[in-house]
């Protein structure tokens, strides 16, 4: 973890500084900066592995940072939120954000998101056991590409496909088509996707997998993957 980059987005003086100092304690390198144009600016002259931005920061907003990066690049985005029931964490994670926590936050929660963001970014781009059904999983060396519909999946070179075009996803969006492809026809609850695509250990805020699932069916097709009301989602076989 040395050699990770974060950058930080945060204009309150204090928690800058001193997730700062928590963060580089951690073994991180970090690029911390108080507004949202000066983010912009070090993030495409730094390239960091991983970005952690606060949603209310001037010059330019968290959300509308977010979404310039995701624009330019698929590394995980955390966002900071005051509050748990704003709109502002819909916002972001529409944007494109992976995942976000809550102000007040506790040090080792932050620091067990990052680390998952990370771990699915590194398993995104081409980790044997990202997929179930991987070599880890007991696969085969040199599996054929998983088809639904017009949909391909190829679980060991990270791509897909729909229609013979490419599908740029994201590592978390990637994830999340793994964990359906693995099981196709088979209802997924919220609770087992926050906790086989987020790691979360423990009951999280099911608005993180409802808006993963919407711009994932923007990508791979509105009628890929159905909801059951009351228990969760699955991917038409």
């Amino acid at each position: 973890m040395g050699d990770t980059h974060v950058l930080f987005v945060e204009d309150d003086d204090v928690i800058r500084e001193a997730t700062q100092l928590a963060l580089e304690r951690d073994g991180f390198v970090v690029t911390a900066v108080p507004d949202g144009l000066e983010g912009l600016e070090r993030f495409r002259a730094e390239q960091p592995d991983v970005a952690l931005l606060d949603v209310m920061v001037p010059g330019l907003d968290g959300v509308s940072l977010c979404r310039r990066i995701r624009d330019e690049s698929t590394i995980p985005v955390i966002m900071l939120s005051a509050r748990a029931d704003s709109i502002d964490v819909v916002l972001g994670l529409e944007a494109g954000a992976d995942d976000y926590v809550t102000k007040p936050f506790d040090g080792a929660v932050l620091m067990a998101r990052i680390r998952a963001v990370l771990r699915r970014f590194s398993n995104a781009n081409g980790a044997n056991g990202a997929f179930p059904g991987g070599p880890e999983g007991g696969g085969h060396g040199e599996s054929e590409p998983l088809r639904f519909g017009d949909l391909e999946v190829d679980t060991e070179g990270m791509e897909v496909r729909k229609a013979g075009e490419p599908v740029a996803l994201t590592p978390t969006e990637m994830r999340l088509l793994l964990e359906f492809s693995a099981a196709p026809g088979t209802v997924l609850s919220r609770d087992r996707l926050l906790e086989r695509v987020w790691d979360y250990g423990w009951g999280g805020d099911t608005r993180v997998v409802d808006v993963h699932v919407q711009r994932l069916r923007a990508k791979i097709g509105q009628d890929r993957i159905e909801t059951v009301r009351g228990f969760g989602y699955k991917l038409k076989g």
